[in-house]
């Protein structure tokens, strides 16, 4: 697998763990803030599409002519990061399938050293090639992708990758809690602690008293 096949295989499979924090849960609770900036499960999507569109879109002179009205010089702003009763769970899922669409012909079409302009990076930066920006948005999904594992799990206590997710070690609701409370007893305990030694106010960037 070359380098281009390799980066695009990781952001299909981060794509895949952002949505799939969306099965099985109601309108309600896939829209519902979460933190109290406002972080939403079904806004997530909705950003991440957004952003990769214009990334694989306009930057490599390949314009999607798909309105986003949440990105307009006018919008309010993060009108991108959260989704109003007028706008559908099943539209913001069809973005993000168009916009991934679109994005892997962008991919498959141009070379890794393909120039491109992002027009709203400072004018230093925003000489690009289509290698730069793939590193670009594995990293913006993913990070995504682990805001949405947290939300999920604040939600129903849903975690992983996916149902049976190996990583997560398997314990009961019981055991789950006593493993928090050990990791909780510790905080404490080093919140309350002194360090066994100090060091000299001059190591600290204070002159000696």
């Amino acid at each position: 697998m070359d380098d281009k096949a390799t980066l695009l295989t990781y952001l299909r499979l981060r794509r895949a763990d952002l949505l799939g924090k969306l099965d099985g849960l109601s309108e309600y609770d896939a829209r519902r803030p979460m933190t109290p900036t406002g972080t939403n499960l079904l806004g997530l999507v909705k950003h991440v599409a957004s952003v990769e569109l214009g990334y694989f879109g306009e930057v490599f002179g390949r314009p999607s002519g798909r309105d986003l009205p949440w990105l307009a010089e006018d919008a309010e702003p993060d009108s991108d990061m959260w989704v109003p009763v007028t706008e559908t769970r099943e539209q913001i899922l069809e973005l993000h399938h168009f916009s991934a669409k679109h994005s892997d012909e962008t991919i498959e079409s141009l070379p890794l050293d393909a120039p491109g302009a992002v027009p709203w990076w400072s004018e230093e930066k925003k000489n690009v090639t289509l290698h730069q920006i793939l590193v670009h948005m594995c990293v913006e999904t993913a990070r995504h992708a682990g805001h949405a594992d947290i939300i999920r799990e604040l939600i129903d206590g849903s975690m992983g990758q996916r149902p049976g997710d190996p990583n997560i070690p398997s314990r009961t609701t019981e055991e789950w809690a006593a493993h928090r409370a050990r990791i909780e007893q510790a905080a404490l305990e080093a919140g309350h602690s002194k360090p066994e030694t100090s060091q000299p106010p001059h190591i600290l960037g204070k002159p000696p008293a």
